[in-house]
């Protein structure tokens, strides 16, 4: 972004915090800390009155996605506005520490559709959080915190979110089947994950509220353990198990020796979310989940390394996570042989 259009959106932010917030509305400290291909995440602090707010601004992107995007920003729609700060306070009813909303961008505003809510201090980098001396005295109850916390999340009145879709495991199957035909890059150990997913479906399962992408990086983390969940777009009414078993996908432990986002055991998550009333936790099933996870984010590398080298969204983020293909299958392989942690 340039500096004139940086200058234009802070100039829109200032009208829209004294419109919501009040005067006089002065924006400082404007930072860029995100921009992916759903939304962009800013940084600043906000005057109104006589308080300095620190918050945080979310857009949802204004353009629509690519079509070689489309299944999954089709199939897996995005929780996105108004629709995030709905479900951020339904979570927040339930018990989840979530961003506090204090705007939903209005059309008038000519900021697209989006949020502020309230910035909670701490650290979100999952390598920081495994390595930093300041977490080491909270670093064995985290484990346990995100079990009561994941049970407090599918606890949330479905019947107050009824905006959200729901997705059962084999509709994320057929998804991610869509996205490696489109992609159309065979790989055999891709091959593989897909059909034993297709064949070790579990059975009926409960359904509820998910967070859909519950894992170190999305926490914010200070020196007494979990301070506040983010990055709710991928929320939907499914097996909870899911949240369960993508926190353990070994992608997300950034280098942690520990299953449960490098910082814990998988015992100490499971009793805790029992104990918080989420319900039994059968091992095996999470297990799929966890599996099910590595082929769907060796398939979302897969699909935006491919999308640098055709030209689209061309970043090296883009194609430094296609080069890491290998290493979730790898751990999907290690996980079905029976050798994986």
């Amino acid at each position: 972004m340039s500096e004139s259009e940086s200058d234009g959106l802070q100039a829109l932010l200032a009208a829209a915090v004294r419109r919501h917030l009040g005067p006089p509305g002065e924006v400082r400290e404007l930072v860029r800390l995100t921009g992916g291909a759903t939304r962009a995440t800013w940084s600043f602090d906000a005057i109104v009155g006589e308080d300095a707010l620190p918050l945080i601004l979310q857009q949802s992107a204004g353009a629509a996605a690519p079509a070689t995007e489309a299944p999954i920003e089709g199939d897996i729609p995005r929780v996105l506005g108004a629709r995030d700060a709905a479900l951020l306070a339904a979570a927040r009813r339930a018990g989840v520490p979530a961003p506090r909303v204090r705007i939903v961008l209005l059309p008038e505003d000519q900021l697209g559709e989006g949020t502020v809510t309230e910035r909670v201090q701490g650290e979100t980098l999952g390598r920081r959080i495994n390595t930093d001396a300041r977490f080491a005295g909270v670093r064995p109850e985290l484990a346990a915190q995100c079990g009561a916390i994941l049970a407090a999340i599918h606890r949330i009145d479905p019947a107050g979110v009824d905006f959200l879709g729901t997705q059962t495991a084999a509709d994320q199957l057929a998804t991610y089947r869509r996205v490696a035909d489109l992609d159309d890059h065979a790989l055999p150990a891709v091959e593989l994950g897909l059909r034993w997913v297709a064949e070790n479906l579990p059975g009926a399962a409960r359904a509820c509220v998910v967070h859909g992408d519950f894992r170190n990086g999305n926490l914010i983390v200070g020196e007494d353990g979990v301070r506040c969940v983010l990055d709710w777009e991928l929320a939907h009414v499914g097996d909870p198990m899911l949240d369960l078993g993508w926190l353990c996908v070994k992608t997300w432990r950034f280098g942690g020796p520990l299953p449960v986002g490098g910082f814990g055991r998988r015992d100490d998550l499971f009793r805790a979310y029992e104990r918080a009333g989420g319900g039994p936790v059968d091992p095996a099933h999470v297990r799929f989940w966890e599996a099910f996870g590595c082929i769907k984010w060796a398939l979302m590398c897969m699909h935006r390394g491919l999308g640098a080298v055709r030209g689209e969204r061309r970043t090296v983020e883009a194609v430094a996570i296609g080069r890491r293909i290998e290493e979730p299958l790898l751990d999907f392989l290690d996980l079905i042989t029976g050798e994986g942690d």
